[in-house]
């Protein structure tokens, strides 16, 4: 399909857009003028992870459209927790906890989007403000009276904890409420006219583009991305070392760099899509590498993903490391550390460093061979590990052994 807005024509092209809800009238709407647009994040950590990349990226591209983004943080629903395809229900924070979170989470954002007073500026917002302040049984009248409990437990968010028999509170049930609530509040209060999310999230937007037509008779839209996927079928930023956080006191410049370096040949473009701002042509031409040469749209895709995050200086930095210690076979500073103080069993360490999630895979690896210690590989799992030791772990992992 071809649209005449920035917005569509950006989101599509780049690879985006799951679904959307009337896409002729926002495609018109976001050519005629400029359309604030939400997604909400719940502040669960002090950092984001990879996970949540695709959904910053989408308000940065609808910043760069010439449109408005509004980042809702989650203040009054964290403390229920999205129960969306969730096995079970998430530890509820303390208002100290949340708000620590959020004042953590803004730093990302302000990487990624310009905040202000003028038309197109980001603004963060806090559903606490307005959660927090409601009472129940003018809620239930005013707002409850527009949701069948049938329709609800038919969403698959619900429904898949109910066929698997596992617990889902009235806490967590009322969760899509609060979210659908929230989207007519900031229609109310900041002109909001499209909610963003993913693809899990389609059931929770529909409810709020409802209720809003009904209480306001207001038009709004929702745009869902699809689930991101690696080309092995993997999560989108789960790695055997854990999360891919954006923070770098969650994780080091470096193993930020790496994530993206070791991306699958069949996903650099995609991925330079969705995560970097070059120009589509560049793109393709980047993708189109053939063998080996690939290798080159992968440091591209490392270098601007990483720049875009952690800064340009970071990105040059890793990008340093990572020649010196796997093509001059020097070791680079900023290669990921272990304290290890007079000595450490190897075993040990590979779980430390957080390159094997337990003993078990440790001992495997080593077995297969994909353990070195100074360039050197591992026979036994009694090897000890010194400081100034180089680990290496499979083709890609490096980490270095320092005193505690």
């Amino acid at each position: 399909m071809t649209y005449q807005s920035d917005l569509l024509t950006t989101l599509a092209t780049r690879g985006y857009v799951h679904q959307m809800t009337d896409a002729a009238a926002l495609d018109a709407l976001a050519a005629r003028q400029i359309v604030p647009g939400y997604i909400g994040f719940d502040p669960t950590a002090p950092s984001l992870h990879v996970g949540s990349l695709v959904q910053i990226m989408l308000l940065r591209r609808l910043q760069q459209s010439g449109h408005k983004p509004i980042v809702l943080m989650g203040g009054g629903t964290g403390k229920i927790g999205d129960p969306s395809f969730k096995d079970e229900a998430r530890k509820l924070l303390g208002e100290d906890g949340i708000a620590a979170n959020v004042a953590s989470i803004r730093r990302i954002f302000e990487r990624f989007l310009v905040f202000g007073d003028g038309p197109t500026d980001a603004v963060m917002l806090d559903n606490a403000e307005w959660l927090d302040a409601l009472e129940y049984i003018p809620f239930l009248r005013d707002v409850g009276q527009h949701f069948s409990v049938n329709r609800m437990l038919a969403f698959d968010s619900v429904k898949l904890r109910l066929d698997r028999e596992q617990s889902l509170s009235f806490l967590e049930f009322n969760y899509m409420i609060l979210q659908a609530y929230d989207f007519l509040e900031l229609s109310r209060r900041a002109g909001c006219r499209l909610q963003m999310g993913g693809s899990d999230q389609w059931g929770n937007i529909v409810n709020g583009i409802e209720l809003a037509r009904r209480m306001d008779g207001t038009e709004v839209f929702g745009v869902t991305t699809p689930l991101i996927t690696t080309a092995d079928g993997g999560k989108m930023g789960k790695t055997m070392a854990g999360a891919v956080w954006l923070h770098e006191d969650q994780l080091p410049h470096f193993d930020y760099w790496q994530f993206w370096r070791n991306t699958d040949d069949r996903d650099v473009g995609r991925f330079l899509r969705l995560f970097t701002d070059l120009p589509l042509d560049e793109i393709a031409r980047l993708e189109a590498l053939p063998g080996a040469e690939i290798n080159a749209a992968k440091i591209v895709l490392a270098n601007e993903a990483t720049a875009m995050c952690r800064g340009r200086a970071a990105a040059e930095a890793a990008a340093k490391t990572a020649r010196r210690t796997f093509e001059e076979g020097a070791t680079g500073e900023s290669l990921p550390t272990v304290a290890v103080d007079a000595g450490l069993p190897i075993v040990a360490v590979l779980v430390a460093i957080g390159f094997a999630a337990s003993n078990k895979e440790a001992k495997r690896k080593i077995d297969e061979g994909a353990v070195r210690l100074n360039d050197v590989r591992v026979a036994g799992y009694d090897a000890i590990v010194v400081p100034g030791d180089k680990i290496g772990f499979g083709k890609k992992l490096h980490g270095i052994a320092v005193a505690g």
